[in-house]
């Protein structure tokens, strides 16, 4: 007998796992983690925040040299001053 395409790759539905099971294994998988040591965790904690104050600081002068460039760009006295530069 032959089978039809649909037949012959059906998979069968994966069946739920109650909650209890599913905290079992979640529980098991947590056990396979290498978690970083104590010098690891510093390590990267200061790696980490040193990199956050680096990208603080870009910000904020990006920040400040757009700030200043529209004050300049809407000064009113700029202003005059290109209208009697401009004819």
């Amino acid at each position: 007998m032959t089978q039809t395409h649909g037949e012959a790759g059906a998979k069968p539905e994966p069946r739920r796992t109650n909650p209890v099971v599913f905290t079992r294994q979640v529980v098991a998988e947590l056990g396979k983690v290498r978690w970083p040591t104590r010098w690891e965790l510093i390590t990267y904690t200061i790696v980490v925040m040193v990199f956050v104050l680096i990208m603080i600081g870009y910000v904020t002068g990006v920040d400040w040299v757009f700030g200043q460039g529209v004050l300049w760009l809407y000064d009113p006295e700029r202003a005059g001053v290109l209208e009697t530069i401009l004819p």
